[in-house]
């Protein structure tokens, strides 16, 4: 329905309104020839003006040839050729987006096996919540999303991280993005924020964007070093402890109980828990969450489900501490849930059936053989003797360290011209990295085949001649 803004106290009057902004519309392109318009009584109705003042600008539309009329059929577009451009107020052309090369090997971490998602189950759940939640589906959902996703969420997070939370206090939204957003209105502003470095550079941008000061800390061989925080005057801090991206580091226990002595000493100290890959653990125990271990409500736990699901769901959440429920409760109510209630409601039916358990269960053990075919296959080609793995018990990368002689940029520039993609150590960096640290690449392999590895690394043999 055609909805123009229509000025009765203009000197202009109503009728020429709408016949400028319809011969506007038609020599745009907006209406294309052959379209239908409204009828005399319905576009009146519509606009709360006379059917007179409609049948005025039709008219002229007609007497001019915007317009031809078919008995008792109504108005049509006639074809016109489009008015020329003003210069004085040209469109702008729409943005181009980057140019993405085409790896015939990509070991990119920014994406999945997407033939792994479950579309067939996926899609009977769907049309289940169309056929029986009809009721509930178009209502407002819940600002912390809706219950059962919450309900399951928390489920899970019980059976596999050893955490126990309250439904109360999962707040789901559309990517971490969003909810790092969130919880930078709630805690603040005026501290500093602690990032790893190097980390995930995102975080750091996220944060930067919000208008808080960020601060690198630097890692050992055990993750964050604590010590750094009180250095830079830390109040947050985000770590990723199950899995650092991108080195791979596990946080031993003794460092975590240091990361939670140092939120205890002084009030208003949090930690971002990242845990955005801990459903990929391929060898050892389980290690516990930091937010298990969490005693004083410092600790809060964020996870998504791009990794173990798709990207594209836009889906994760985190768990606020009780103290902060309350306070986001009065302070946030009136923020909308994020999330569409449809994409909620199945994944909440795929949780607690135990499809989202078997999924992982299945993916957990393609990567797994995906990883012993990257390793075998460094083994056959000779890379192990210029280079050496890091980061393998968990996750969905490797960090591959290389000798010296090495340059970073050199090595996935060379490996990009054979159409393999890696990534150096180096885009993680925030900060100019140690002189002695050695060159290191990142390779997922969540996108090649656990067959095409010996193929892949046969090719950066060739391109780097080791």
């Amino acid at each position: 329905m055609l909805t123009p803004i229509l000025d009765s106290s203009a000197s202009m009057p109503l009728y020429e309104q709408l016949y400028r902004h319809i011969r506007g519309e038609i020599e745009s392109g907006r209406l294309a020839a052959g379209e239908r318009l409204p009828s005399k009584r319905a576009l009146a109705a519509h606009l709360k003006i006379s059917v007179v003042t409609v049948e005025g600008a039709y008219n002229q539309l007609l007497a001019e040839g915007y317009l031809r009329s078919q008995p008792k059929r109504g108005f049509f577009v006639q074809a016109a050729e489009a008015a020329p451009a003003r210069t004085s107020s040209a469109p702008l052309p729409p943005p181009e987006e980057p140019a993405r090369p085409a790896f015939r090997y990509n070991f990119s971490t920014s994406a999945v096996d997407t033939a792994l998602f479950p579309f067939a189950t996926w899609a009977k759940l769907m049309r289940e919540v169309l056929s029986q939640q009809e009721d509930t589906l178009l209502n407002t959902p819940h600002p912390q999303g809706v219950p059962e996703l919450r309900e399951a969420i928390a489920a899970h997070l019980y059976r596999f991280r050893g955490i126990q939370a309250d439904p109360a206090q999962i707040v789901v939204g559309a990517g971490s993005e969003v909810l790092t957003s969130l919880l930078v209105q709630l805690l603040g502003r005026e501290g500093r924020y602690g990032v790893e470095n190097p980390g995930y550079t995102k975080t750091h941008r996220i944060l930067g964007s919000c208008g808080v000061q960020v601060e690198p800390i630097p890692l050992d061989n055990q993750g964050l070093m604590v010590d750094e925080l009180d250095r830079h005057k830390v109040q947050v801090v985000h770590v990723t402890p199950s899995h650092h991206f991108p080195l791979g580091i596990i946080m031993p226990v003794t460092r975590r109980q240091a990361l939670l002595r140092w939120a205890s000493r002084q009030p208003g100290r949090y930690i971002l828990e990242d845990d955005y890959d801990s459903e990929f653990r391929f060898s050892g125990r389980p290690i516990p969450a930091l937010q298990s271990l969490d005693s004083m409500e410092r600790v809060i736990y964020l996870n998504t489900f791009a990794k173990s699901l798709a990207p594209s769901l836009r889906i994760s959440y985190m768990v606020l501490p009780p103290h902060l429920v309350e306070r986001w409760r009065r302070e946030f109510w009136f923020y909308s849930s994020t999330v569409p209630s449809f994409e909620q409601y199945a994944l909440a039916r795929f949780m607690d059936r135990g499809h989202f358990e078997r999924h992982l269960n299945r993916t957990r053990t393609r990567y797994k053989a995906r990883r012993e075919a990257l390793l075998a296959a460094a083994r056959d080609t000779g890379l192990t003797q210029v280079g050496s793995f890091e980061g393998g018990d968990a996750g969905l990368h490797l960090l591959l360290w290389m000798d010296k002689r090495w340059n970073e940029g050199e090595l996935a520039a060379r490996a990009a011209e054979v159409g393999v993609g890696v990534s150096p150590l180096s885009i993680c960096d925030l900060t100019p990295p140690p002189a002695h640290r050695p060159p290191a690449l990142i390779l997922g392999y969540t996108r090649v085949a656990a067959e095409d590895m010996a193929p892949a690394l046969s090719l950066l043999k060739s391109a780097w001649g080791f």
